[in-house]
């Protein structure tokens, strides 16, 4: 079998600890989280992504929920595909009824998963390009965007390095003046999209 993978950057841990070791995944492209600030932009690139991967795999993970732009997708394809349940990465992690009760709690979370914690502060002020405008100073912008935000919650799923996500999340929660919260999460619905495929890839070699 053959398995191609393409996946946001923020689920590569997540993604690797059921794959890195298994040879029926031939082909693994990670994408940058920035893409999500133009979800049609990203929708074209992850389709030029899995054309270029015709003829090379028999089945595709593509490492992304609906993402706003996302919803059946994988219908125009010509490459049998397996996308992640849910409509973002956090609902991907924690499935709909835990990331409802969580936005319960607190309706002004900023959820945060080992990648998004691992990319930090100093990485999101980077990617989205707020320290590109002269005469001010990042934090100013990030003030901006989470002025109502409340929570910073960390998804902990397991993977990847704990402790520089905790600490990452710190420094992002305190900047933000934000009350820093983790809690666990099952790798499941990861898991299951992993079998799925391997599953579609068995029917179509």
């Amino acid at each position: 079998m053959r398995i191609g993978i393409v996946a946001c950057e923020v689920l590569k841990h997540e993604i690797e600890f059921f794959t890195k070791d298994d040879p029926d995944f031939v082909h693994r492209e990670y994408l940058k989280f920035a893409l999500h600030e133009d979800a049609q932009n990203m929708k074209k690139i992850i389709l030029e992504k899995t054309k270029e991967l015709e003829g090379k795999v028999d089945a595709l993970l593509l490492g992304y929920a609906v993402c706003q732009s996302l919803e059946n997708v994988t219908d125009e394809m010509n490459i049998p595909a397996v996308m992640l349940p849910g409509a973002d990465c956090i609902d991907a992690l924690l499935g709909p009824e835990e990331y409802k009760a969580e936005k319960k709690k607190c309706v002004m979370t900023w959820f945060s998963s080992p990648g998004w914690a691992e990319v930090g502060r100093d990485g999101f002020i980077e990617q989205f390009r707020l320290n590109t405008v002269e005469g001010y100073d990042p934090q100013f912008f990030l003030d901006l965007m989470f002025e109502s935000y409340e929570r910073y919650l960390f998804i902990n799923t397991g993977v990847g390095d704990e402790e520089l996500s905790l600490r990452n999340s710190k420094e992002f929660a305190d900047s933000l003046k934000l009350r820093l919260e983790t809690r666990p999460c099952s790798l499941v619905r990861i898991e299951d999209a992993v079998q799925q495929v391997k599953m579609i890839a068995g029917r179509s070699h």
